[in-house]
């Protein structure tokens, strides 16, 4: 199979190195000669600067993984040509023409994966089986959070100009670090209420979102909160569940599980094998592997990047007009 990967910032070298390790070699590479990134590891790969004619070489999957705002660019016309797509989180930065990536679902048999690579998580994989198994009874409330230092995510480069704090590329931390939008939705299902408060904060020089607190009331009835940053340090990445029965923690950093039971014990679950973070990555693309090949069946689905993008839109309404948002309304 031939793949091509749209974008040559960081996510999209770690994607082209993670399907060559996978056994991938036949790769094409669309990009716009705007990375930081050095070109010597790319030297033998073919590359192109439009989507069309990066599609002239009929690739069987493509990659998406250039900024957030120019997502559907790419993605849309790469469908209509009937090749599966897995695209990088968020879907876009809006949701003009979402509806256009919808209707080019028909063109490619609905082989659409996002790329939320925290449901490839073994801590978070692990935690979920426990709560399903009731090991800390009825959950009923939980706290997710995703603080990071902005200017330290890639030495290599001025952090203002990155895609993470433009906001002509769908930068910001709501979009960025929407992880925890997912596997929360994953864990518990859709939200019924969403408020929050969302800006920016600190002294970074950015014109995009630095924090996001939102709070949600799930259709199960649980109470939760969410919190993302552009400027912790250390940095802080996990999710606490509590339940009738006990609490259940995951540190995100390093899969460590934290269980805390009624009796004042606490056990400490650590991964196996040791957790690498770039595993979730290459699992993600095993699946995408197989979702191109037609042997295996999207988990993480359009409809979940869009339900991401919904929350998405609800934060900022919420905060702009000052009230609670209902998930469902228009």
């Amino acid at each position: 199979m031939r793949f091509l990967v749209v974008g040559y910032g960081s996510i999209g070298r770690r994607h082209l190195r993670n399907l060559i390790e996978l056994g991938q070699k036949d790769i094409v590479l669309l990009r716009s000669h705007k990375s930081t990134l050095p070109d010597d590891e790319i030297k033998d790969i073919p590359v192109e600067t439009t989507i069309e004619a990066a599609l002239s070489h009929r690739p069987d999957g493509v990659i998406i993984a250039n900024p957030t705002a120019l997502h559907l660019d790419a993605a849309i016309p790469a469908m209509k040509a009937g090749c599966a797509v897995f695209m990088e989180k968020p879907v876009s930065d809006s949701f003009e023409h979402l509806s256009d990536l919808q209707d080019a679902m028909s063109c490619n048999s609905g082989r659409f994966q996002m790329g939320f690579q925290f449901r490839f998580h073994p801590g978070l994989s692990q935690m979920l089986s426990m709560i399903r198994s009731g090991r800390i009874g009825k959950p009923l409330s939980f706290r997710a959070e995703w603080g990071e230092y902005l200017p330290g995510w890639h030495p290599w480069e001025d952090y203002r100009g990155s895609y993470s704090a433009r906001k002509d590329l769908g930068g910001g931390v709501l979009l960025t670090l929407s992880h925890p939008l997912d596997y929360i939705r994953w864990f518990f299902g859709d939200p019924e209420w969403i408020w929050a408060m969302n800006g920016k904060i600190s002294e970074l020089d950015l014109d995009v979102d630095d924090i996001a607190e939102i709070g949600l009331r799930m259709d199960n009835g649980m109470i939760g909160s969410i919190h993302l940053d552009y400027y912790s340090r250390p940095a802080r990445n996990g999710l606490e569940v509590i339940g009738s029965e006990g609490r259940l923690a995951c540190n995100n950093l390093d899969g460590v599980l934290t269980l805390a039971m009624p009796d004042s014990s606490v056990e400490q679950i650590a991964p196996d094998p040791v957790y690498d973070r770039n595993n979730m990555f290459l699992e993600e693309l095993r699946t995408f592997i197989k979702i191109t090949a037609g042997t295996e069946k999207p988990s993480c689905t359009l409809e979940d990047g869009i339900a991401v993008q919904r929350m998405v839109e609800l934060v900022r309404r919420s905060w702009s007009e000052k009230r609670i948002l209902s998930y469902r309304e228009n």
